[in-house]
C-alpha cells in the first residue's frame, strides 16, 4: 500500500461533500489511516492488528451512508452497503449474511477489471480498429473445413472450437489497398457514423438458480461457460459504438483473469469496507416475539463475519479478518447496548451523529461540490436556462425544510430534495418550452409555492 492521505487530509476531502458531523469524520479518518500504519509493520504484527470497526448512531438523512461511501472513494477501496434487515437467521428463507462478503468480492473484481482495462486500453483500441477495418472491407470468403480426424484430436486435447469450420478470407491487392485507405479514414475520425455489423456475445438471461448458487460461492454460469460455447448475435451499429464494444472484447482477451481475481481478493481482504445499515433494526429490545425470525439470531450470524472468518466466493476464499465494518442506525427505538454483547465488542468505536440544524440545511444547499442547488442549476442549463437562487430564497427553503422535519418525521437532508422538487416542478415541466434565458427563484416565489403545503398538515404528511 502506498502512503495514504493523513486523517486531516481525509477530513478535508469529506468536508467537500458532507456538512457537519466533524466527530464522525474524524473517527472514520483515523480508522482508515490506521490501515496504512498497519501496512508499515512486520507481517507477524499485521496479523495481530485488526480493524477498529465503527458504529454510527444518528437520525436518518444526516450523512452516515455518505461518509462511508465517500471514504471508500477517497482511498479507492472496494465498498458495499447492505441493509441488516435483508438478512434472516440461518434456517429461514432469506439472504445469507455471507453474501455481503461475496458482494464485496464482486466490487473488488469490478474495480480491478476497470484498472486492467485502462492499462490495456491502447492495445485493445488498436486491435479493435484493426477489426473494424476488416469488417468495413471484408475479404473474399473461403470455406475451411477440417477433417473429422482433426476435429476428434482437438476434442481429445480440449482445444476443439466450433469456429474452426467457419469461413476464412482471401485478401487481394485491391482489398489490401482499400483497407489501407479505410484505416487512414478511421484514424482521422471520418467514418464514425458508418454502419458496421459485428458479432457480440449474447447477454445471459437471469437465472434464479444461478443466484442461489452464487449465495453459496459457486458460479454456475462460469462452469457451464467452460463446457458450452458462448452464443453470439449480430448487431449493426455506428462505427463509434462498435469500436467501444470491440475494445471491451479485446480488453477481456488481453487481461489475465486468474491474476486479476487474486489481486481483487487481496484488495477486498486488506482494503474492503462493508457498511451495514439499519443495524438497529435487528436488536431484539423489548419486542421479542416467538412468531418472528429471531433478530438476535441474525446478529449471531453476522458475528463470525465481523470477528473474522473465511467465506467462499466464486473467485476464491475471502478472509474477513482485516475488512473494515461500519455499522449504522438511527437507534430511535433502541440503543447500541441492545445489541448482543459479542457484537457490541466488535464495534469498539462509537460515533453519534447530530440532527441537522437550519444553518446546516443552508450549507448543504450551497457548499458541497455536488450540492443540490448546483445539480438543479446544471439540469436547467441543459435547456439553456440560467437558474438563479437568491440568498433569501435559499434561507427560506432551509427554514421550510427544517420546520417540516420538526412537524413530521425527521428525514434529515433528504427533506431538501422533496422540497426542491415541489418548488421547481413548474420550472422543470415548462423549461424545455420556455424561451427565457434566465429564471430567478426569490423568497416570494418560495413562499407562494410552499406556504400552502406547510400550513396544511395533511398535505405536509402526504406531499412532503
Amino acid at each position: 500500500m502506498t502512503q495514504e492521505k493523513t486523517p486531516k487530509q481525509i477530513v478535508e476531502l469529506l468536508n467537500k461533500y458532507i456538512i457537519g458531523q466533524d466527530e464522525a469524520k474524524k473517527q472514520v479518518a483515523i480508522a482508515l489511516y490506521n490501515r496504512y500504519r498497519r501496512s508499515q509493520l512486520s507481517k507477524t504484527m499485521q496479523q495481530d492488528i485488526t480493524p477498529k470497526n465503527i458504529l454510527m448512531a444518528g437520525p436518518t438523512g444526516v450523512g452516515k451512508t455518505e461518509i462511508a461511501r465517500r471514504l471508500a472513494k477517497i482511498v479507492n477501496a472496494p465498498f458495499v452497503k447492505v441493509e441488516a434487515t435483508k438478512f434472516t437467521e440461518v434456517g429461514y428463507v432469506g439472504r445469507n449474511v455471507e453474501s455481503m462478503v461475496r458482494d464485496l468480492a464482486e466490487a473488488a473484481v469490478r474495480m480491478e477489471e476497470q484498472e486492467e482495462f485502462e492499462r490495456v486500453k491502447a492495445t485493445a483500441t488498436q486491435k479493435a480498429n484493426e477489426q473494424l477495418v476488416k469488417l468495413l472491407v471484408p475479404g473474399i470468403k473461403k470455406e475451411n473445413r477440417e477433417s473429422s480426424m482433426q476435429q476428434m484430436m482437438q476434442m481429445l486435447s480440449g482445444n476443439f472450437n466450433l469456429d474452426n469450420n467457419q469461413e476464412t478470407e482471401e485478401v487481394t491487392d485491391e482489398i489490401r489497398n482499400q483497407r489501407l485507405s479505410v484505416k487512414d479514414q478511421l484514424a482521422q475520425g471520418l467514418l464514425e457514423d458508418r454502419q458496421v455489423t459485428i458479432e457480440v456475445e449474447q447477454t445471459p438471461k437471469a437465472n434464479p438458480m444461478g443466484d442461489m448458487m452464487g449465495q453459496m460461492g459457486m458460479d454456475m454460469s462460469s462452469l457451464m461457460g467452460d463446457l458450452l460455447p458462448k452464443k453470439k448475435v449480430k448487431r449493426t451499429l455506428p462505427v463509434s459504438e462498435a469500436r467501444e464494444i470491440l475494445i471491451q472484447q479485446e480488453s477481456k482477451n488481453l487481461v489475465n483473469y486468474d491474476s486479476l481475481y487474486q489481486d481483487a481478493i487481496e484488495k477486498a481482504q486488506q482494503n474492503g469496507i462493508i457498511f451495514i445499515d439499519e443495524i438497529d433494526k435487528i436488536t431484539a429490545g423489548d419486542k421479542r416475539n416467538s412468531g418472528q425470525v429471531s433478530r438476535e439470531g441474525v446478529q449471531r450470524d453476522i458475528l463470525p463475519i465481523v470477528e473474522g472468518s473465511t467465506v467462499s466466493t466464486k473467485y476464491g476464499p475471502v478472509s474477513t479478518d482485516h475488512i473494515l465494518f461500519i455499522g449504522a442506525g438511527a437507534f430511535a427505538e433502541s440503543k447500541p447496548s441492545d445489541l448482543i454483547p459479542e457484537l457490541q465488542g466488535r464495534f469498539p468505536i462509537r460515533v453519534e451523529l447530530n440532527a441537522l440544524s437550519q444553518e446546516d440545511f443552508v450549507k448543504i444547499l450551497k457548499d458541497p461540490a455536488n450540492s443540490l442547488l448546483k445539480q438543479y442549476i446544471a439540469l436547467m442549463d441543459a435547456d439553456r436556462i440560467k437558474l438563479i437562487f437568491t440568498q433569501e430564497a435559499i434561507d427560506k427553503i432551509a427554514q421550510i425544510a427544517y420546520q417540516v422535519n420538526q412537524g413530521t418525521d425527521n428525514i434529515g437532508a433528504r427533506r431538501l430534495t422533496t422540497i426542491l422538487e415541489k418548488l421547481l416542478e413548474d420550472v422543470l415541466y415548462e423549461g424545455p418550452d420556455m424561451n427565457m434565458g434566465e429564471i430567478t427563484i426569490t423568497e416570494k416565489y418560495v413562499t407562494e409555492k410552499l406556504d400552502d403545503v406547510i400550513t396544511n398538515k395533511d398535505l405536509t404528511k402526504f406531499i412532503l
